[in-house]
């Protein structure tokens, strides 16, 4: 290869062209530390909350520190995403270099992939609002509350299944195949939560509203019965 066409990137495939690219100046420390702890600071402070009434179980207030932080995350990180795209690889502001790092494990963010694009948007539209929607609705017991998880869980498991499906069906061309940290850690840890525990969020939301369907049915066939 000559110097002309040589590859200034970290990306994969490696003949990826990508002409705006500054390389970050933020370490890959500083990045997920910052990830990590705002993170942290959510589940802590949703835990803290959620404990105060001494009504809610282990379960629920795990459940809804998820969604507090699936707040953040969506409609934060995800939501600048949804905005900067056109201009991610040669931003230097904080956030656009913490999709920069991640794209090291994913490169469709930084060429701003048709899909990555469109599905990032909802989600930063839809489902980071609804998750903060979602922690006020448990904590003052809003009667739709299941109902949300419901949906908000649906939509969180149908999108992380279109991401991975999309990359199989692209050869995992877009990450180093195998590194123990951009492809297994970024690619595969990071969003597999995201059918895992909605799956589980499905059932428990299912449990609920049924549970409530079989009350109102029986309601009302005693109803039927005293006519």
């Amino acid at each position: 290869m000559s110097s002309a066409n040589k590859v200034l990137h970290p990306y994969w495939p490696r003949d990826l062209l990508i002409p705006t690219y500054v390389e970050n100046d933020r370490s890959m420390s500083e990045i997920l530390a910052f990830l990590f702890s705002v993170s942290g600071v959510f589940l802590l402070v949703t835990w803290l909350i959620t404990g105060a009434s001494g009504r809610l179980g282990t379960w629920r207030r795990l459940s809804i520190c998820w969604f507090a932080v699936c707040g953040f995350i969506h409609s934060v990180i995800e939501g600048w995403f949804s905005l900067y795209y056109d201009i991610l690889p040669g931003d230097q502001s904080f956030l656009s270099q913490l999709w920069k790092e991640y794209s090291k494990g994913d490169s469709r963010y930084v060429i701003a992939d048709n899909f990555t694009v469109c599905m990032e948007t909802v989600t930063a539209c839809l489902w980071g609002p609804f998750s903060f929607w979602l922690v006020y609705s448990f904590l003052t017991s809003k009667p739709y509350r299941f109902v949300l998880q419901l949906i908000i869980s649906l939509g969180q498991l149908y999108g992380a299944v279109l991401y991975f499906f999309t990359e199989h069906r692209d050869g995992y061309a877009h990450s180093e195949l195998g590194h123990p940290v951009y492809f297994w850690f970024y690619f595969v840890f990071m969003n597999v939560l995201w059918i895992v525990i909605p799956l589980a969020l499905i059932v428990d939301a299912w449990g609920h509203l049924s549970a409530a369907q079989r009350h109102a049915d029986s309601s009302k066939a005693q109803k039927s019965k005293r006519k």
